[in-house]
């Protein structure tokens, strides 16, 4: 039983290990922490005809995701409970690589999301390095990058990486 206990620990760590590793990986080819955004001035129409801009004047959250990704779907729920708990942190989601914006409306539509969700475009994807859904930036009040993360985040995860 003892040797059944160990064993199990040891693939629980190594399983962790692995997890931490791949997510180094997937994340070395976004933008830096550090990173200024300061030049990128971006404004883009919210799915409530409004505008939304990127630049921001207190920490924000940038949600990058598409439509269509499954992991956005089962991650959204999260960032909505940051929003709704966190009145000092700002949350934008801007869909990507959909083809109709209604895809996006049926997105924020399915999940009754509350903060700002704007169309992005290739020019965003570009300036932002997102190669993959979701995408997370934690951007503070000087505009610059200070937290990123890629796939499925929970709650607690969001919010320290915002503190």
């Amino acid at each position: 039983m003892e040797f059944f206990l160990k064993s199990i620990a040891i693939q629980i760590i190594v399983f962790f290990i692995i997890f931490q590793f791949l997510s180094f990986i997937k994340q070395i080819d976004m933008l830096s922490t550090d990173t200024s955004m300061a030049s990128e001035q971006f404004v883009l129409e919210t799915t409530i005809g409004q505008t939304v801009s990127l630049t921001p004047t207190k920490k924000t959250v940038l949600y990058f995701f598409a439509p269509w990704c499954s992991v956005c779907h089962a991650s959204i729920g999260n960032l909505q409970a940051v929003y709704e708990k966190n009145p000092h942190i700002d949350v934008i989601a801007i869909g990507l690589d959909f083809i109709e914006q209604e895809e996006v409306d049926r997105f924020v539509s399915r999940h009754q999301l509350t903060f700002p969700v704007a169309y992005g475009n290739e020019s965003i994807k570009k300036a932002y390095k997102v190669l993959g859904y979701p995408s997370y930036y934690i951007i503070d009040e000087q505009n610059t990058v200070i937290s990123k993360s890629m796939g499925y985040s929970t709650e607690i995860g969001l919010y320290i990486r915002s503190l």
